[in-house]
């Protein structure tokens, strides 16, 4: 039976290495404010698309700055969006786009976090992973301004949304998610269990379709992450039903 990993920020082993950095998204879609259906202001966290590039688009600057909008300019920014981004992407109210662009200082290691749920890999790391098979070619190179000479590339694989948390995970009291604006208020459980029917067999490392943040990988994936001595992951075992 297949084995599925959450991937966790290692504190300890990172603590090794002396650098961080500050960067968010070129582009974003805004926020939702007072959604006709449910009435909640709102932003999704862990939609990511950092291969997507919205620099062709004459409304880009529309994507720039991040606000909540009323529903029905939420929905033309999302209309202009969604033919550059994945097929099916659910595309949410705060979907990010593009590079991370910022500033980094020191030593990011061979891999780094932000926020506990996004993955940042060295060039070496990235490539190393993917001559393992375990690594798709979607990604965006992050544009990190760094004050030392000679600074290391880094870029940030798309892992996008499949699978879903086993229905278990749910209080029986917890709403459907609105059919308005798809929020599903879910509170994530301390022990997370997948739902077996709905996970990805054409990839090794996926975010949860219901709880984006939640980052996963095959056994496949964490044992070229541990064949490759890639220190600042650790992996919780997460079953299914």
């Amino acid at each position: 039976m297949p084995r599925y990993f959450w991937l966790l920020e290692d504190w300890t082993a990172l603590a090794a290495y002396k650098g961080d950095f500050n960067a968010a998204h070129k582009w974003g879609l805004p926020g939702l404010a007072k959604c006709p259906g449910c009435g909640a202001t709102w932003a999704s966290t862990g939609h990511n698309y950092p291969a997507v590039d919205l620099s062709a688009l004459p409304e880009q600057h529309e994507f720039l700055k991040a606000r909540p909008e009323p529903f029905a300019e939420f929905t033309r920014l999302q209309a202009l969006v969604r033919p550059l981004a994945p097929p099916g992407a659910a595309l949410p109210p705060g979907t990010l786009f593009g590079p991370l662009v910022g500033t980094a200082r020191g030593d990011l290691g061979p891999l780094t976090w932000q926020g506990s749920y996004l993955l940042l890999l060295r060039r070496d790391s990235f490539e190393g992973l993917q001559s393992e098979g375990v690594l798709g070619p979607a990604s965006g190179k992050a544009e990190l301004r760094f004050r030392q000479k000679a600074a290391p590339e880094y870029l940030e694989p798309q892992v996008e949304l499949r699978g879903q948390l086993h229905p278990d995970c749910y209080p029986p009291e917890t709403p459907p998610p609105c059919a308005t604006c798809g929020r599903f208020k879910l509170t994530l459980p301390d022990d997370p269990i997948l739902d077996a029917a709905s996970l990805p067999t054409d990839r090794d490392l996926f975010r949860v379709g219901n709880f984006a943040t939640v980052l996963i990988g095959t056994e496949r994936f964490k044992d070229a992450v541990q064949r490759l001595g890639l220190e600042g992951i650790t992996f919780r075992e997460l079953p299914t039903r």
